[in-house]
């Protein structure tokens, strides 16, 4: 597994976590590594915090490299939100350099977002992805789009969507697991506003006219930071 797979892994298992509750207000959820997403007001927003610790705990352990000890526990959730029934379900994921110890650059951004991809067919099967390239603002970013069901459950069916992009401060994906077009199309509209850049929807309708570089599994893996390869302890089915 390639660095943000921990994104992935986390993301299974605060999905699993996600309660009704009350939905909050409308908000603007910012993050310290300078970047800000809004969701409508009907969103619920999960603490998945309590779990977290426990969790990272059992994956050092299956940890081989000092590296991948280090990417489990500087991985953070931004925001876990869910949202009808069959549960749709959005995670922001992001890897914040200062704790981590090194940067990436541009030329890293398909390797670590498509590695996030990668993970997810570890618990869903997954056909027909589809890829994109497209800026925010100054921002290069990542998407791809796919059918998913989970393994053992064809009769639940998703799309799941990725959309990766670097910041100064770190990396962070959104990661989304949608049971209707309404909710994806929700998910995409959110406003975004990375850096102190204007507001802009997370996905505009352009996003998969431009293509990515076709790249190799060999590739993906050579250039990805190795810091992610933990065990299945991480993975939980996901419940709708």
């Amino acid at each position: 597994m390639r660095a943000s797979s921990i994104a992935f892994v986390l993301w299974l298992n605060v999905v699993a976590l996600a309660a009704q509750v009350p939905a909050a207000a409308p908000v603007a959820h910012p993050s310290d590594l300078g970047f800000s997403y809004s969701l409508p007001s009907d969103w619920e927003v999960v603490n998945a915090a309590p779990t977290l610790s426990g969790v990272k705990e059992q994956a050092q352990q299956n940890a081989s490299t000092e590296d991948e000890k280090k990417g489990v526990a500087c991985v953070q959730i931004a925001l876990t939100a869910r949202h009808g029934g069959p549960a749709t379900v959005l995670v922001i994921v992001e890897l914040p350099f200062a704790c981590f110890g090194q940067t990436m650059s541009s030329k890293d951004l398909p390797g670590f977002a498509q590695g996030a991809s990668e993970g997810i067919k570890q618990s869903f099967d997954v056909a027909d992805p589809v890829y994109g390239d497209y800026v925010l603002g100054s921002h290069n970013m990542w998407i791809e789009r796919a059918k998913g069901t989970p393994k053992g459950h064809p009769e639940t069916p998703y799309t799941v969507e990725i959309a990766c992009t670097l910041l100064k401060k770190g990396a962070v994906c959104w990661m989304a697991l949608a049971a209707s077009e309404d909710a994806l199309k929700l998910i995409e509209g959110g406003a975004v506003a990375l850096e102190g850049e204007s507001p802009t929807a997370l996905v505009p309708t352009t996003a998969f006219e431009k293509k990515p570089p076709s790249r190799s599994a060999a590739t993906i893996q050579r250039e990805s930071l190795p810091i992610c390869r933990l065990a299945a302890v991480w993975l939980l089915p996901v419940q709708s």
